[in-house]
């Protein structure tokens, strides 16, 4: 059975279950007019409140911890780890092998912003070095392990002990 269709004065059969459609008479070209308008330029208003100038920086004295906790995740199982790391030495997370050299916390904030230098390796140590560098606690995406895999970030330091003399003496 066919179908006829009347559109912008074309006759266009269709047959049944046919995914194409055949034109009985030629299709003409439109004509398209192209006109120019006029548009203002943006115009950009300052501030209502001015920003100042910076005039000075702040270092914040930073002490060595004497670990790092850190996080690891299997993306394919789900599995996620913790584990506590000393500085100078590494723990195997799946295949990966990750080392930490040195973890730093803010001196007046042990509970602050932590940052450790952290180098990961493929094949537990055996293979190619997959990161290596500053992972920061509370921006883990700023300098992040990129694996298809494996997800491993800081969590924080922990502060060295005060020494039982020092306890003492406190008193």
């Amino acid at each position: 059975m066919q179908k006829a269709v009347k559109a912008l004065g074309l006759s266009v059969s269709l047959g049944v279950g046919a995914a194409t459609a055949f034109v009985s008479t030629p299709v003409m070209a439109q004509d398209i007019e192209i006109e120019m308008l006029e548009i203002a330029p943006l115009r950009y208003e300052p501030l209502e409140i001015p920003l100042g100038d910076v005039t000075s920086e702040t270092v914040v004295a930073a002490t060595v911890g004497e670990s790092a906790m850190l996080r690891g995740l299997d993306k394919l199982t789900g599995q996620v780890a913790d584990f506590e790391l000393q500085n100078g030495y590494s723990v195997n997370f799946g295949t990966l092998r990750v080392d930490m050299a040195q973890c730093r916390h803010p001196t007046e904030n042990p509970t602050g912003e932590a940052y450790a230098f952290v180098s990961v390796f493929e094949d537990k140590g055996a293979g190619e070095n997959l990161f290596q560098g500053w992972m920061i606690a509370s921006s883990p995406a700023l300098s992040a392990l990129d694996h298809p895999r494996y997800d491993v970030w800081v969590l924080r330091c922990k502060a060295a002990e005060a020494s039982t003399s020092e306890a003492e003496g406190s008193e």
